[in-house]
């Protein structure tokens, strides 16, 4: 008899919504509570809403508060499906994903009841053997039954005990995404829904339960070893099956017995080329084929992307405390990185394709690393396969941030189940280096009075140093992990700056950013500026009239407390406040962008002592004043320049050291860079007064440090001179004074646009020092996005910026002062 494979028939069709329970507004009544509107799965209760045009748009004005009843209402989710009999012998239901509390019914019975966002659930219907099953031939019922999350997470800080956290809502006493009751730069969606596929899969005799793959290289060659774990359909009616594992055309076997329920094959391969992450060679993957067969009947088939390379973290202490170097095919790797937040505060709303689009840019910018936050998700499939895919390494958190989190059952049990499963899920991308515990959980234990509030409560400890490393061992040992960012790997302070990774947030929160070369920390996983987001982006979300820093909209859309004081008193230092709203969207901006640019030239001077920097953040979930380099609505920040700028493959800044400046020439490429660093002092008209030459010879993936001599460090006129260090095309400069108290001349610029293939090339001629300028060119064409920015020009230079874009630009408003910005009229307006 011939066995059929494994069937998996997504459910997709004929949903509705209704609310069950709880305080919907008078005027939804009918719609919701007495009827029921049309339903999209995967969804959620808010991406139904909209669809039915019974709620605002949540991203707009205050609609966040209007809309905050959402997740005080119990929700109910219907269809149908027909079932025959197949010939199959198991039927399951199988959900990828429930936010969160939920009953879910078929056909009248209660089959499971689920509390946990971050796992999936399969739910057998046959009875799986006893006789006792609900599937009916014919229509069947399948309801979901969503708890209002808002009440239930109060309730189990009750039942739990309250805990610390940062912001008002208990997120740690329910497993969901933590920001999901809002952050500070997100909005509180509550959210409600069958939010990844929910499927029915039928299957005869056995099916692939668990299969963790790892390709590891040795020399030219390499291994694939599978590790599968089969489910069987009767016990008592074992057979011997077959593992068959295929790599690049070869392929293997290993029989599971019938007394078994686990197998590992392996196969070598004599030449395998390396995956490399961006920067340091391509990317290179192969396609492995897992198949469950019994005799010559195909069971279960599963596919993975594998890619052969090694990953350590050097945490050897040294001289000078404890590094956290990133060590990828036996290379040292400086990590450029970014965090990254959810892409969407309704995160069904993100396919592959806006993942790939947000990854491009993050290629773009320079970046090598992507850090998944703990108080996000653990994203989608798509997401850690891009990222193999595009070479750009992935650090992923388990999902807990900011918060002291209860070890008890309920939670207890469901965290072990959601961190099994990812780890299974995520250990074969190449593209995954690093697991870690917690987001800053350690470092709110030691410092922010948790000890003392807890009163002997559990915190978590027992997840980020027994359980994590545990199932780590066990499921992915391949796989490192750290307890936490930060994290002092030698057991000191967690935020120490000698040992292992450290946060920055000092500078936003307390000090200026000059302040962050007052640090040298062996990695930096956490720091950054606010800056509001494109003034397109601004302009669709807050429709106050007037605008202003401080109007209703303004605020709601800054989620950072004391954000605008913090804004300002970052911003008074450098440049003056201006007083009209389209300058001071500019200002900020700006400055957030130098802001980091600084700490990131900085820290990369210092290399191989700092291995790595991760700003916050890359994105954001919706229009907000935030840290983001990319806006809520997909648009590129100044910020984003300061990044590609900084993180550019070989840089030349300038520095403080001991005794005077220094050029530091950085060069992050796989070839040996040597020439003559030409370094002039010169006056804001661009006369020359005092110029040298300094030869410098730098290995591959080097950094040389060239103490300049006082003749060109040291000046009698601070706020008119200034230094350029050109090494061929690549420039650093130092402004001896800040930008508010120096004579910096108005800017004065001609520019020439024309058309190339997919926009525009302006090219920009300085008639006088011209610094930062920067195009918004959302205000000419929202779709449109200027490749460079940040561009500091001497008098009688030239600059190409190339703008991307469809159809025609008008060439004249590119030259409108509220499209091209400098620094300089911030200082002379």
């Amino acid at each position: 008899m011939t066995l059929s494979p494994l069937v998996r028939r997504p459910l997709i069709d004929g949903w509705t919504l209704q609310a069950a329970a709880g305080a919907v507004p008078d005027p939804l009544r009918a719609q919701l509570s007495d009827a029921a509107v049309p339903a999209t799965v995967p969804g959620c209760v808010h991406t139904d809403l909209l669809a039915a045009e019974l709620i605002p748009d949540p991203y707009l004005d205050d609609n966040e508060a209007l809309l905050a009843w959402i997740g005080r209402v119990d929700w109910t989710y219907r269809t149908t499906f027909a079932w025959a009999p197949d010939g199959h012998d198991r039927h399951d239901l199988v959900f990828d994903g429930l936010d969160t509390v939920a009953r879910i019914e078929v056909n009248g019975r209660t089959v499971a009841e689920t509390a946990n966002q971050h796992r999936s659930y399969r739910l057998p219907l046959d009875g799986a053997g006893t006789g006792d099953g609900v599937l009916r031939e014919g229509e069947n019922d399948l309801a979901v039954h969503f708890t209002a999350p808002v009440p239930y997470a109060n309730a189990q800080s009750v039942a739990l005990g309250a805990r610390p956290r940062p912001y008002p809502l208990p997120y740690e006493a329910i497993r969901k995404s933590a920001c999901n009751f809002g952050w500070d730069w997100g909005i509180a969606t509550f959210t409600s829904g069958i939010w990844r596929e929910v499927r029915l899969e039928s299957w005869s005799t056995a099916r692939l339960a668990e299969v963790r793959v790892h390709a590891a290289p040795e020399g030219e060659g390499g291994t694939v070893t599978a590790t599968v774990r089969i489910e069987r359909a009767d016990a008592a009616a074992a057979a011997d099956l077959e593992v068959r594992l295929k790599v690049a055309g070869t392929e293997t076997g290993a029989v599971v017995p019938a007394e078994a329920e686990e197998v590992t094959v392996s196969l070598h391969l004599d030449q395998v080329e390396r995956w490399w992450p961006a920067g340091y060679g391509e990317a290179h993957l192969s396609d492995v084929t897992i198949t469950l067969r019994a005799g010559d009947d195909t069971l279960d088939t599963a596919a993975r992307r594998v890619g052969f390379r090694t990953v350590e973290w050097d945490t050897a202490p040294d001289t000078e405390g404890t590094p956290f170097t990133l060590v990828v095919n036996d290379q040292p790797v400086f990590v450029k990185g970014a965090n990254w937040i959810p892409d969407d505060a309704l995160p069904v709303r993100v396919d592959r394709a806006r993942y790939e689009r947000r990854l491009r840019q993050a290629l773009e910018a320079n970046l090598n690393l992507i850090r998944v936050w703990g108080g996000g998700l653990y994203e989608s499939d798509d997401f850690y396969e891009l990222c193999d895919e595009l070479g750009l390494l992935t650090w992923q958190d388990f999902l807990f941030a900011c918060a002291a989190y209860p070890e008890e059952e309920p939670l207890r049990s469901e965290v072990e189940a959601e961190a099994r499963e990812n780890i299974v899920r995520l250990a074969s991308h190449p593209s995954l280096v690093l697991l870690t515990g917690n987001n800053e959980n350690l470092w709110g234990y030691e410092d922010w009075d948790w000890k003392r509030r807890l009163d002997g409560r559990t915190w978590g400890a027992y997840y980020y140093h027994d359980l994590f490393p545990r199932l780590i061992a066990d499921l992915a040992p391949h796989v490192p992990y750290a307890p936490g960012s930060p994290f002092s790997p030698g057991g000191q302070h967690p935020n120490a700056e000698e040992h292992g990774s450290m946060h920055l947030w000092e500078q936003w929160n307390r000090q200026d950013w000059l302040t962050y070369r007052d640090h040298r920390p062996r990695f930096v996983a956490e720091f950054g500026w606010q800056g509001p987001p494109a003034w397109t982006t601004l302009r669709r979300s807050v429709s106050d009239d007037p605008l202003t820093p401080e109007s209703p909209g303004m605020i709601v859309h800054q989620k950072a407390m004391e954000g605008n004081v913090k804004l300002t008193a970052g911003l008074v230092p450098h440049l003056r406040v201006p007083d009209d709203m389209e300058t001071w969207h500019w200002a900020m901006q700006l400055n957030q962008a130098i802001a980091v640019r600084t700490a990131l030239e900085h820290f990369r001077s210092w290399a191989p002592h700092t291995m790595g920097a991760i700003v916050w953040q890359l994105n954001d979930c919706w229009p907000v004043t935030s840290w983001a380099a990319v806006d809520g609505d997909e648009r590129p920040k100044p910020l984003f320049h300061a990044l590609r700028n900084a993180f550019a493959p070989r840089t030349v800044t300038i520095q403080p050291r001991e005794g005077g400046l220094a050029a530091i020439v950085t060069n992050d490429t796989g070839e040996a860079w040597s020439g003559t660093l030409r370094v002039r002092r010169l006056g804001f008209s661009g006369d020359v007064r005092a110029e040298e030459s300094l030869g410098f010879d730098i290995a591959a993936r080097g950094t040389s440090t060239l103490a300049l001599p006082s003749e060109l460090a040291e000046t009698d006129a601070p706020t008119e001179e200034f230094l350029v260090a050109d090494a061929g095309e690549v420039r650093g400069t130092w402004f001896f004074a800040e930008a508010r108290d120096s004579a910096l001349p108005s800017d004065d610029f001609d520019l020439e646009v024309v058309s190339v293939e997919g926009g525009s090339a302006v090219t920009i001629s300085a008639r006088s020092l011209v610094r930062d300028l920067t195009f918004l060119v959302d205000k000419v064409d929202p779709a449109a996005h200027a490749e460079e920015g940040l561009i500091t020009l001497l008098p009688g230079e030239r600059a190409t910026v190339r703008i991307r874009h469809e159809g025609e630009l008008d060439a004249a408003a590119l030259a409108d002062r509220r499209v091209a910005r400098t620094l300089n009229e911030l200082v002379t307006s």
